[in-house]
């Protein structure tokens, strides 16, 4: 089987990364045999109230934009200097096929900001994510939250994402559904997807309704359970991402993730570019 597009990639142009490589992304791609790549740079329009035990721990590139009570603003993507780079990438290899894209963070909550972005640049693909939730006057990211019990956490997050989902943000492609699994606890009971069915199943019918594409995320494998819930409420369209952050990562986990999409009812699509569909 081919493996399919990488359809979520970050590189050196998302500010989370210090390993992230466009051009070593193209030539991970090229040597799996991806037919297309995706860079999907973040543009997270939420600042975040970081707690404070948490703040020692972050990585570096993280700290230096704590201001003093806290809150960690991201910086606004450089998106001319990405889009060049985008050029440079396709002219340098001309058998890949790369696109343009963004994800973005929140963009219900901050639609003047989102819909400028977009009404400003022409981006290939669109992602639409959730990575933090309200916390009084101030939101915290979802890997950071603590004193929360996960499933109560997971219920919370899927609220929020039926929120993004059921808006009119501009987005195409409804990234990692399962994001705050990257919080479950090791120790302690397991995740059980049968627990949250009913949740995740409101989710997956607004977006089938909404005619947007779910993302089968790679970083944490996608429980075989939604996928199978994505196909039986109708859902038309699925996407790949490895959300990698450096190169090695990209198309992690694509063979897998392939073979069980595959079983739940989903196909490739006309060309190796598209989405799958039932």
């Amino acid at each position: 089987m081919s493996l399919p597009t990488d359809g979520h990639v970050h590189t050196e142009w998302s500010w989370d990364t210090v390993t992230g490589s466009m051009i070593g992304s193209c030539e991970r791609a090229i040597e799996l045999g991806l037919p297309s790549v995706a860079f999907t740079e973040h543009a997270d329009l939420t600042p975040w109230l970081i707690p404070e035990p948490v703040r020692p721990l972050l990585p570096d590139h993280f700290r230096v934009r704590l201001r003093a009570d806290g809150v960690l603003e991201p910086p606004d993507l450089d998106v001319a200097g990405y889009l060049a780079c985008v050029e440079e990438c396709r002219a340098r290899f001309p058998d890949l096929r790369i696109l343009s894209g963004v994800e973005l963070s929140e963009p219900h909550w901050h639609r003047p900001r989102a819909d400028a972005l977009l009404a400003a640049h022409d981006f290939d693909r669109v992602l639409g994510s959730v990575h933090s939730l309200p916390d009084g006057e101030h939101h915290q990211e979802l890997t950071v939250v603590s004193g929360r019990p996960p499933g109560e956490l997971l219920r919370a997050y899927l609220g929020e994402v039926l929120g993004l989902v059921e808006s009119t943000a501009d987005f195409a492609v409804l990234a990692h559904i399962d994001y705050a699994l990257r919080s479950w606890p090791a120790e302690g009971p397991p995740f059980v997807a049968a627990d949250f069915e009913e949740e995740f199943r409101t989710v997956l019918r607004a977006l089938r309704a909404s005619g947007r594409a779910l993302e089968v995320n790679t970083k944490v494998p996608l429980p075989g359970e939604v996928v199978r819930w994505w196909f039986e409420v109708g859902g038309e369209a699925v996407s790949f991402g490895s959300d990698a952050h450096e190169p090695g990562l990209v198309g992690h986990g694509f063979e897998r993730a392939a073979a069980l999409v595959e079983s739940c009812g989903f196909r490739p699509g006309r060309t190796p570019h598209d989405f799958w569909r039932r």
